[in-house]
């Protein structure tokens, strides 16, 4: 295709951030892509895949530690003019108005009072604003607010609307709402942007919007398949063939999930350093009873299951990952089977399932079964959360091994593995 029709690539971007002890973790690797004009591309993957760390380069707010990204066949060095981002968290200033928030972009280009002024109500009007130009952010609703958001990044006049899970912070019937009231503004060329690209962590939501879907998985993160939506919009969310492209992503995810930099098929390595999910063993059992009960009777259908349980991506495929991993259940082509240890736990009592866990927390999570060891061969079986943490920190950056530490002080907890006075930062065997 020719260049002239991509408004950006991504070419080879490789993106490095330092650890605590100096040694680089890779947190995007090798990632080639382009936006093509008058293309929704979305971004599907698990958190910690990179996609944020993606968008951000295109933004040009990060640069690449390798490879490069281009805008209209520029290589971009800093912060672009015709990029422009909405975030999650909504950003806006609380002590300036509506009016005021929208137009800081105009009043960083430089733009005459005047000038500004008339761009930004028009921008408030289209975005279905109009009236709470005074209003403060506290006055406002969730949604409302991220209306706030689309119209502060679009007043800009940008060619490249670039939005980081926009929708997610949303009750369901206002994110849906927004999501029409945006496709609307964007079939309809209200807007002048001619190219958009959102993480999402919403299957059905990504094949709502989207005419390009890139799945991510692994880590570091990296494009692992790309699926076309051949679908005209207004889409209808309950048609055969948009149900069967829902069940068919879902069977890249979980067959794509496990997959390392270089084979399909082959599980990312479990080592001390492993990016444990952080979930509950409370969510853990409520989807193994789930998946047992009827009508699954230990196999369930992941789009069916999904809907039933309001599961997104970021909620339901951690849940998966842990299961998984302690050989509670099998995942692959869309579907979660539950093995006899699955079964076994669901159907033991309290102290029955807390037996189960901790063997098959000893026998599959390596630094669960590390700070036992530990805790075992110490005199006095004890030892400081530092002592662990630090070792954590060759593989992962600070905040990330403190995390992953207490997730697996959790895990051992809920199993009577160790216990741990949180005053004190001790791990012992004093249960």
């Amino acid at each position: 295709m020719d260049d002239s029709v991509d408004l950006l690539r991504v070419e080879s971007a490789s993106q490095s951030f330092s650890t605590g002890d100096g040694e680089d973790l890779l947190v995007l690797d090798d990632v080639s892509l382009r936006l093509r004009e008058g293309e929704i591309l979305a971004v599907l993957g698990k958190s910690g895949s990179g996609k944020s760390t993606l968008l951000r380069l295109m933004a040009g707010l990060t640069l690449p530690s390798k490879g490069c990204v281009r805008y209209r066949g520029n290589p971009i060095s800093g912060p672009v003019r015709g990029v422009a981002m909405v975030f999650q968290s909504f950003a806006l200033f609380p002590w300036l108005t509506v009016l005021q928030n929208v137009e800081l972009g105009l009043e960083a280009m430089g733009l005459p009072r005047l000038q500004r002024r008339r761009r930004a109500l028009s921008a408030i009007n289209v975005i279905g604003l109009d009236g709470f130009e005074s209003a403060f952010p506290k006055e406002l609703s969730g949604g409302m607010r991220q209306r706030v958001g689309f119209a502060r990044a679009l007043v800009i006049n940008p060619e490249i609307l670039l939005m980081d899970e926009p929708f997610s912070a949303l009750d369901v019937l206002t994110a849906e709402t927004l999501r029409t009231d945006l496709l609307e503004l964007w079939t309809e060329r209200r807007i002048s942007t001619k190219g958009i690209v959102f993480v999402s962590h919403n299957i059905e939501e990504a094949v709502l919007m989207a005419d390009r879907i890139l799945i991510f998985s692994g880590s570091p993160g990296g494009i692992r398949a790309e699926v076309p939506v051949p679908f005209k919009r207004p889409r209808d969310r309950q048609a055969l063939a948009f149900r069967h492209l829902v069940e068919e992503i879902y069977t890249i995810m979980t067959n794509v999930r496990q997959a390392g930099p270089r084979t399909d098929m082959k599980r990312e390595r479990v080592d001390l350093g492993y990016r444990l999910p952080d979930v509950s063993t409370n969510q853990l059992e409520g989807l193994l009873e789930a998946v047992l009960a009827a009508p699954y009777q230990g196999r369930a259908d992941l789009p069916d299951l999904a809907q039933k349980m309001q599961f997104a991506v970021d909620e339901l495929f951690p849940l998966l990952d842990v299961l998984d991993l302690l050989g509670f259940a099998h995942v692959g082509q869309g579907d979660i089977v539950l093995t006899s240890a699955g079964r076994a736990y669901v159907n033991a009592d309290t102290d029955g399932r807390k037996r189960l866990f901790a063997e098959h927390l000893l026998r599959h999570i390596p630094l669960a079964a590390h700070i036992r060891r530990v805790l075992d061969e110490r005199h006095g079986h004890r030892a400081p959360k530092e002592r662990f943490q630090g070792e954590l920190e060759d593989y992962l950056t600070d905040e990330e091994a403190e995390r992953v530490l207490k997730v697996a002080i959790n895990w051992g907890r809920y199993a009577e593995l160790y216990a741990y006075d949180d005053n004190a930062g001790v791990l012992s065997l004093d249960n």
